[in-house]
């Protein structure tokens, strides 16, 4: 009766199961998932094998004394009279550690699936783990096994154990991988299942047709015959065969070292040597903010009809106490420069970095940044004098204010102050400000405080491409995205010791901890910034919660966005496939601007994106020129606000 009941209700169930597994592996082959997605869906699945545990009916075996050797006359291995005795027990046993599996299953399934932020990264981290138990397991086999086997048997654990670590490094690559293979197998359960219950459901109603109430095992199987294989049937392992083996898993071994080595090359970025002597404070510094301590010829990087150095001057923390930065300033070459004080170009400059390797003064590039080429141009065509701050952090002793406006902006004009103090050249205090990304940003914020702060400067202009205005808005939409997961994890890296009272360091999301770390040591500019990038592709899920977005830290984000007013005509360019900078924020940004008396001449340019905005061969490239030029010439500026782009 009991095995008729369970069979009744194990057969829809089963089908249910079945059924829940084949869409589950379905889903995992076909969608196209976020890692969450994936932890919530993987976590069900694992949750339904438990539950298939439970549920679908296991074979039942003839009793003991039905075989051909039981009988009045026959007699246990114990030697009672009831051969079942010494079954029952083990058959407990093995009910109760099934449950337990079951049991386990589905409370993990659950807390995968409930908890998926925590759950991808877990995911990510058994899915190694398993590769490199399975290693190690092969190895201890493989030293106990055969001789003719050991080599190769030694050499593919070695593979698996080095794939293993790997996948630590690619967490998110990993899952993907995962996804995959595991919705091959959940399809394959589900179709196994289904297959298999029919087939015992038939065997059911043919059984109860006979009228025996038992479902029938098919042909009687001779176990010890099927189980036993003479030692002569073996098969001959050759040679040749064996050879064979040993390469297959040298060949393993060498693909497994070549991609260790090669995500420790991308992972790792490019090793860039320490500030030197020139970065470092002397032991008697000013007072006050702007003051030229020293400079150093720059030779490295420089256009043609150009000249350059190296300034460390005075400023301040974001906090208003005194600090020191570096900075580089860029002038025509000597024949070309006259006597007369020339025109100024203030340069805040876009995201580098956050370690003080990380300084545009350092790079090997250290006028690429940005509008480069327009750069070039206004000093070597036009007679301009350029000076770009490092920043506090970059370069000299930090923490770097990254993306934090006013502190920024304080940097920038000071590192102008200081260039007056400058012997080799002779600028103006009137000046124009540019700015790209981050320094998009500092170049508003800078336009913005500069007549509070530096009143001995006159800002004829700020230029501001792509600028990360709504700061807030970007975290929000670009959470998920790997730029934006970059940059919330400079964030996240600095504002911890800006800002310690948001204790952001112990608020990231499960499993971004790791990937923040290492990004924050790599550098956003050269080969660096493609590691960053790359590595920001392998935080499983966004770097901030939504909870933390939403508290105290998306306040703070909120108070960087400048609002002006503004003390000269301002410019903003945008690029219409710009992935991280969204084109629709920035026009809410500037609308926003418009429509509270802010006049600004808003400019958009489909198909470029963050970068080639500012590329020598944007249409922006000119522009940038001659509106800079129009400033310092007095022309009437131009702005849209009553015909927006769209």
């Amino acid at each position: 009766m009991r095995h008729h009941t369970r069979a009744r209700w194990g057969a829809p169930l089963s089908i249910v199961v079945g059924l829940a597994a084949l869409a589950v592996g379905v889903l995992l082959i076909v969608a196209a998932l976020p890692v969450q997605t994936i932890a919530v869906i993987t976590g069900v699945g694992i949750a339904l094998l438990g539950i298939a545990a439970l549920v679908v009916p296991v074979d039942v075996e003839a009793p003991a004394d039905s075989g051909p050797d039981s009988g009045p006359g026959s007699a246990s291995a114990s030697g009672s009279g009831d051969p079942g005795a010494a079954e029952a027990p083990r058959a407990t046993r093995r009910t109760l550690l099934r449950g337990a599996v079951a049991a386990a299953s589905v409370a993990i399934g659950a807390v995968i699936a409930l908890w998926p932020d925590a759950g991808a990264p877990w995911l990510a981290f058994l899915v190694g783990a398993g590769l490199i138990v399975h290693g190690v397991t092969s190895a201890v086999r493989a030293i106990r096994g055969s001789a003719d086997q050991r080599v190769a048997a030694l050499i593919g654990a070695a593979a698996t154990i080095i794939v293993g670590v790997v996948t630590f490094s690619w967490p998110v690559l990993t899952l993907v991988v995962f996804r995959l293979s595991v919705g091959a197998w959940f399809v394959f359960f589900g179709l196994q299942l289904l297959v298999t219950t029919l087939v015992r459901w038939r065997r059911h109603r043919a059984a109860l047709r006979h009228g025996d109430g038992t479902a029938s095992t098919g042909a009687p199987t001779d176990r010890a015959s099927a189980d036993h294989t003479p030692a002569d049937r073996a098969p001959h392992r050759g040679r040749l065969a064996r050879w064979a083996r040993t390469a297959g898993a040298a060949v393993s071994l060498v693909l497994a070292v070549l991609l260790a080595y090669g995500s420790g090359s991308i992972l790792g970025g490019v090793p860039l040597p320490a500030p030197g002597a020139f970065y470092t404070a002397p032991a008697e510094v000013p007072d006050s903010p702007g003051q030229l301590i020293r400079s150093e010829p720059l030779t490295t990087g420089v256009p043609a009809g150009a000249r350059a150095w190296k300034i460390l001057y005075t400023t301040t923390h974001p906090d208003g106490s005194p600090a020191i930065s570096s900075g580089t300033v860029i002038a025509p070459s000597e024949g070309a420069a006259g006597s007369a004080p020339l025109p100024l170009l203030t340069v805040a400059h876009g995201t580098t970095g956050v370690e003080p390797k990380c300084a545009p003064s350092m790079s090997a590039t250290p006028f690429a940044d940005g509008a480069g080429t327009a750069l070039a141009d206004m000093v070597t065509k036009h007679g301009w004098v350029a000076v770009i701050s490092d920043y506090i952090g970059l370069g000299t002793a930090g923490p770097h204010p990254y993306l934090i406006g006013d502190a920024e902006a304080r940097n920038v004009l000071d590192a102008s102050r200081a260039v007056q103090r400058f012997d080799e050249i002779s600028t103006t205090t009137d000046t124009v400000v540019w700015g790209h990304s981050q320094g998009g940003q500092g170049a508003l914020w800078t336009g913005q405080v500069a007549e509070s702060y530096a009143p001995e400067l006159s800002v004829l202009g700020i230029a501001a491409f792509a600028p990360a205005a709504d700061l807030y808005g970007l975290a929000e939409a670009d959470k998920n995205d790997a730029p934006g997961k970059t940059v919330s994890a400079y964030i996240a890296s600095t504002w911890n010791d800006i800002f310690p009272e948001l204790e952001l360091e112990s608020q990231l999301t499960p499993g971004s901890a790791g990937g923040v770390e290492r990004i924050e040591q790599l550098c956003f500019n050269g080969k660096d910034a493609l590691s960053a990038i790359l590595t920001g592709t392998q935080i499983p899920n966004q770097v901030f919660p939504d909870e933390v977005l939403d508290g105290p830290f998306g306040t703070t984000l909120k108070a960087q966005t400048p609002t002006g007013p503004f003390p000269a005509p301002v410019m903003v360019a945008q690029g219409l496939a710009d992935p991280l900078v969204k084109p629709q924020l920035q026009h809410d940004w500037v609308e926003a601007r418009c429509e509270a008396g802010v006049p600004i001449d808003y400019r958009t340019f489909p198909g470029l994106s963050h970068n080639t905005l500012v590329d020598a061969d944007s249409p922006l490239t000119p522009e940038i020129v001659s509106w800079t030029l129009d400033r310092w010439n007095g022309s009437a500026p131009t702005p849209n606000c009553t015909d927006l782009p769209k």
